[in-house]
């Protein structure tokens, strides 16, 4: 595995991916890192002397062939930040992961949106999550959600009704069922899409771990959209990390005498967008019935035309050098991607890249 060193350093108590990225830039790579004397670990001034204790004690007791060929046999794998298959959304965010463990397929240029809501949803939220999930997915959009009990449970089966992919991002290792009696869910999406978490295998699910895990529900989105939410929720921290970084936040209303609906009513009086269907957000994503249809270039936004003049017919463009170009931000720009490739005008390209296609 190309990035076991650094997952290696993630596997040390007290040293997360701040650290990890510090140890890497001192040390110049993650092997060096992880192979460093007890002192120049300690000179660096990046760990503290348990931290230090704690890699030359996990290099004693741990053989990294082994540990390779065990995650291998579970079917998990790491993607670093650099890879073509790393989520492209996600990698422009204030604090990206490094390293990304992962059970399934992971699929960096599919246009995502986050559902998540409360863990205690009701029936009519885990109705909501479930028919707007299975809609979108049939329209090509990748449910993101968190595997938790309720809503995000509901968001997920949508999409495998749907027989389309869904991503699960866990607060705990790729190889621990959390919550129990979603072991069975976690099997199916890693078939056919894909669980992902920053964490180590074996990593048990603390709760620390879950607001650090609703920035990468939120930065690899385009956008979030909030079921059901009490007033204090983690439906609320991963709408606040979309709003952070220039996301759009969704919510649907619910009643005005449940608590579930609390927090999703506040989102609305601070500017969220109101849903109040499917089909309203599959327009708002430009995924209406009517998107498909090919369109003469004269019937394209100003967005689709400015896209489509930076594409080239020759030479595919990965995504980050045409955010690099463009005044867009990489959500948005993803989406006119998708509707240009939609309407026939884009063509997309192993490797996250797009061109141009060939018109007579």
């Amino acid at each position: 595995m190309e990035h076991l060193p650094e997952a290696l350093l993630l596997m040390v108590p007290g040293i997360g991916s701040l650290k990890q990225r510090r140890l890497v830039e001192y040390f110049g790579d993650a092997y060096a890192a992880w192979n460093a004397k007890g002192a120049e670990l300690a000179q660096s001034h990046i760990l503290n002397e348990k931290e230090v204790a704690g890699i030359l004690s996990l290099r004693e007791t741990l053989d990294p062939a082994e540990l390779e060929k065990s995650w291998s046999r579970q079917g998990i794998g790491i993607c670093g930040i650099d890879d073509p298959d790393y989520p492209a959304l996600l990698r422009n965010i204030f604090d990206p992961p490094a390293v990304l463990f992962y059970r399934g397929r992971m699929t960096g240029d599919s246009l995502n949106l986050a559902v998540v809501g409360s863990r205690r949803g009701t029936p009519y939220g885990r109705n909501v999550a479930r028919s707007f999930s299975e809609k979108l997915a049939r329209f090509g959009v990748t449910v993101v959600s968190g595997a938790a009990r309720g809503i995000d449970t509901a968001a997920h089966e949508g999409a495998l009704t749907a027989g389309a992919s869904t991503v699960a991002i866990l607060g705990c290792g790729v190889d621990v069922a959390y919550p129990v009696e979603n072991a069975r869910l976690l099997d199916k999406i890693a078939d056919s899409g894909c669980l992902i978490s920053e964490y180590p295998p074996g990593t048990p699910p603390l709760p620390g771990q879950f607001p650090a895990r609703n920035r990468i529900i939120a930065g690899m989105s385009v956008g979030v959209l909030v079921v059901e939410a009490a007033e204090k929720s983690g439906a609320l921290i991963t709408a606040d990390f979309a709003l952070n970084e220039n996301r759009e936040v969704y919510a649907i209303p619910g009643s005005v005498f449940s608590n579930t609906s609390r927090g999703v009513h506040r989102l609305i009086q601070q500017g969220a967008r109101l849903i109040g269907g499917a089909d309203e957000l599959l327009e708002e994503l430009g995924l209406s019935p009517f998107a498909a249809q090919a369109r003469q270039p004269q019937s394209l936004s100003q967005d689709e035309k400015k896209v489509l003049a930076e594409l080239s017919e020759s030479e595919p463009i990965g995504l980050d050098e045409l955010v690099m170009r463009l005044d867009m931000t990489a959500s948005q720009l993803a989406v006119v991607l998708l509707q240009l490739e939609m309407s026939g005008c884009v063509e997309k390209f192993s490797g996250n890249r797009y061109g141009r296609v060939a018109k007579e």
